[in-house]
């Protein structure tokens, strides 16, 4: 059965299909010269894709295909503040895509820079406003992150697979939100997770998750990849454990995506990044590898088989994934325009892409 994955761009998107996951073809690219942050495919709707672009003369917009991507339609109204927004804010770019719970067919979610949720009902088309998020008396408050570079954003936007009411959001920087009710009122959920660059250690918010995902086969175990650490949550319960804290001192447990397996929810994997002072993004003394838990956070192993001996990049939150065969199918985009990609849950490695613009998103489509 063949696969393929969707890969955002600094200047554009591109598509690698494969038959067998180790031979992969390049098509595209779509949007040449745009800034894709993230194309995402609708797993209700095969065929249906829908990527954010920040484009030259558009602007900040979302565009729709139903056809894999062989047309595409701007929507009609794309993410936007309304008109005399009493705060002035305007829409820079559209972060993240989320599409909403299975049993609502044409709902999807948004984050943008800056920090802001919007809802479409009708399959991306049209986008309002969350006003129970956006309009919330403390969203001024929790809405922090200036410093963030290329603005801060809204991102990690989860539908509990359950309950579509029940919906977490995350943001650089603010932290970690939870609502039960569609986004009507808000709660944080930061216990736990420390801010390392603030006067206090341990707010109510204020902290900044690069990202936060729930696990497939137990929605109540979430991990979060954070500016100050790698946690671990399991729901009922409100407090965040600091499981990079088993990483080696030297590799550290800064970085920005994780990912899940599809069918084990202890089994989890990072990719870290130089978190010294100095902040140079690059993967630890430009020896790049992805680490693995099998015990829920308690201990970690390096996969860098097949991997460059000698790479100094980054690996942004939204450039990894994985598919859910067995062994689970592991993807890779790097900042220096690369794709790695590994048939064996991490054990090996191969390069299936590269000289690709700066890579923003990386997402499979099976």
């Amino acid at each position: 059965m063949s696969l393929s994955l969707l890969i955002g761009t600094r200047k554009g998107a591109w598509r690698l299909r494969s038959g067998d996951r180790r031979a992969w073809t390049v098509e595209g690219p779509w949007f040449l010269g745009n800034t894709v942050h993230h194309v995402v495919p609708d797993p209700r709707a095969p065929g249906t894709l829908l990527l954010a672009a920040r484009t030259g003369h558009l602007g900040p917009t979302v565009f729709r295909s139903r056809d894999d991507g062989a047309s595409w339609t701007e929507a009609s109204a794309p993410p936007a503040f309304p008109k005399g927004d009493a705060r002035e804010r305007a829409v820079h770019h559209t972060f993240w895509l989320t599409p909403g719970h299975a049993s609502e067919s044409g709902t999807w979610y948004a984050g943008t820079s800056p920090q802001a949720l919007f809802r479409s009902e009708d399959g991306g088309d049209s986008w309002r406003s969350v006003t129970g998020w956006n309009d919330h008396p403390m969203n001024d408050q929790w809405c922090t992150g200036d410093g963030t570079p290329d603005g801060a954003k809204m991102h990690s936007i989860l539908v509990d697979p359950r309950d579509a009411a029940h919906l977490y959001l995350s943001m650089s920087g603010g932290g970690t939100f939870e609502s039960l009710d569609r986004g009507a009122t808000w709660a944080p959920l930061n216990k736990g997770v420390v801010v390392d660059f603030a006067p206090v250690k341990y707010p109510e918010f204020g902290q900044d998750p690069h990202c936060v995902v729930q696990a497939p086969s137990d929605p109540d175990r979430l991990y979060q990849q954070n500016h100050c650490g790698i946690y671990r949550i399991d729901r009922p319960g409100d407090t965040w454990q600091r499981i990079g804290d088993n990483m080696p001192k030297d590799i550290g447990d800064i970085g920005f995506g994780v990912l899940v397996h599809p069918r084990d929810a202890d089994t989890a994997w990072v990719w870290p990044m130089d978190g010294t002072d100095v902040w140079p993004r690059v993967s630890p003394d430009g020896r790049p590898a992805a680490w693995r838990t099998t015990d829920g956070g308690g201990s970690w192993e390096r996969q860098d088989a097949g991997l460059p001996a000698r790479g100094w990049f980054s690996v942004k939150r939204q450039c990894v994934a994985n598919d859910t065969r067995d062994p689970v199918g592991l993807y890779v985009g790097t900042s220096s325009g690369t794709v790695f990609a590994s048939a064996d849950d991490g054990t090996t490695w191969a390069t299936i892409a590269e000289h690709l613009p700066h890579i923003y998103c990386v997402e499979v489509v099976e």
